[in-house]
Formats: structure tokens, sequence, C-alpha cells
């Protein structure tokens, strides 16, 4: 029986990701040495970890940039050995980095709507509906709490607070199963990265899900459900995080008290 009550077989139903001694290495380098975690739907996961511990290289093989040299990946219950980048798009993984991958001089609706533009066909042209995809980017973010100007502005106009609010926006937007956020408000103040993390709230309310990679504690107290510990490649702990602290998680991450999951 889990912690909960429910046998594993129940638990893992109620996964939406499910990671299983996932290996990935690179010549002798080993960058993930059997990890194993997984991810309910509608919640944040968080994972953390010092630098090389393997965040990195995890959320590639998630998002197909790195084929695994083993272990499994199952996905919305179906297995996958390995994904494209195309893929995993499919499925509805998308990610927000840090560098935002946003054109600055184009406008909010145009970024939103990079390679799904709406075009609609006037005799023999496909000419592009400007006015409906403008339309409906006001609407994916008018729920946002950060106050996004008109979808006519330029990112370039955009305090940092905006653009990452608009980032996670496009993910969210074309029926995304889970969102993958790395470091999501590392280089922003404080105002801007409450905002961004009230952003971030708002949409787990609405049961979606997303994996939260950040170098910030009391970020991961704040925003997530759960939490798993990464060093040397491996997941060596698993906490709900309504039953840790952030003192607990630091000692885990740097080997000052003994993981377990």
């Amino acid at each position: 029986m889990t912690s909960n009550g429910r046998t594993p077989d129940e638990a893992a139903e109620e996964r939406l990701l499910d990671i299983r001694d996932l290996r990935l290495a690179f010549g002798n380098v080993v960058a993930l040495d059997n990890c194993s975690l997984y991810a309910r739907p509608g919640e944040v996961t968080a994972i953390i970890g010092d630098n090389g511990a393997g965040k990195s290289s995890l959320i590639k093989c998630i998002l197909g940039v790195n084929r695994p040299t083993g272990g499994t990946m199952t996905f919305r219950g179906q297995p996958h050995t390995a994904l494209s980048p195309h893929q995993a798009k499919d499925l509805g993984i998308e990610a927000v980095f840090q560098d935002l991958a946003l054109f600055d001089d184009l406008t909010l609706w145009q970024n939103m709507f990079i390679g799904r533009e709406v075009r609609r066909r006037v005799g023999p042209l496909a000419l592009l509906a400007k006015r409906e995809m403008a339309a409906r980017a006001d609407e994916m973010v008018s729920r946002l709490t950060v106050n996004v100007p008109s979808a006519r502005r330029t990112v370039r106009s955009m305090s940092g607070g905006q653009r990452q609010a608009v980032a996670i926006a496009r993910a969210v937007a074309w029926g995304s199963e889970l969102v993958i956020m790395d470091e999501p408000t590392a280089a922003l103040g404080l105002r801007e990265r409450t905002e961004v993390e009230e952003v971030i709230l708002g949409l787990r309310a609405e049961q979606r899900s997303f994996l939260l990679i950040s170098h910030s504690f009391d970020q991961v107290m704040r925003l997530s459900d759960a939490v798993w510990v990464m060093r040397q490649g491996r997941a060596v702990a698993h906490r709900r995080t309504r039953d840790t602290t952030g003192e607990e998680l630091v000692a885990l991450v740097t080997g000052a008290k003994s993981a377990e999951l």
C-alpha cells in the first residue's frame, strides 16, 4: 500500500508522466543513471538538484531532444521508448525556458501563432487571418493575472514579467498536457516574479500540469505539490511538498540528510 492507502497499481494510474530506469550516456559520461520519477496530472512537480545532477538531461529526454540509451517513459498511460521533438509536441508536452524563445520585434499575437498561423481562403489565395489571430491571442492572455498589453503590441515593449507570462500562455494555449518550466523567474525582479508565480498558480487551479526546474527552494515550496531531488543522474528522494520544508530539501540536495524514495 502507498502512504495514502492506495495500492502501487492504483497510484500508477494517477501518473501523467512515469519514467523508469532512464539512462543517458555520452560515451563514458553518464548523464542519467537509471533515473526513475513520475508526475501526477493537475499538479506542479518540482525537480531540484545541484548543477550537473541531471535535470537538464532529463527534461531534454522528455522533450525528445536527447534519445535515452535505456529505460522507459510512459505518458498518459502510453509507453514511449524515445520521442522526437515533434512527437513530444504532438503528445502535448511543451517547455518554457529562461530565454523564452520569443521574437522581440513581432507582436504578441504573432508570437502566439508562430507555426500555427490561421489562414482564410479568398478565391485562389490563402490569406493570414490577422484580426482573428489577434482576437484569439487577446482571449488567451486575458485570464492571466499579469496585465499583458494588447495583442498588437510587440514583445520588445513588454516587461520581463509580461514576457514570461506570454511564454507560459503560449505553452498552455494549445491544449498542452504538460508544461516544463526551466527556471521560469530566474532573471526577474521580486514584483515580476510574484506576478509570474500567480500565473502558474492560477493555471494549476485549472488542473494544468507542470514540471518545474528551480534553484529557488522558497519558490518550490510556494508553487509545487511534489518534489523530486536529483543527484548524480538519479532521482534520490521524493516528497509531497506539504510534508517537507525548505531546510530538508537543502539537506537532501547537499547529501547532509540521507536520501530516500
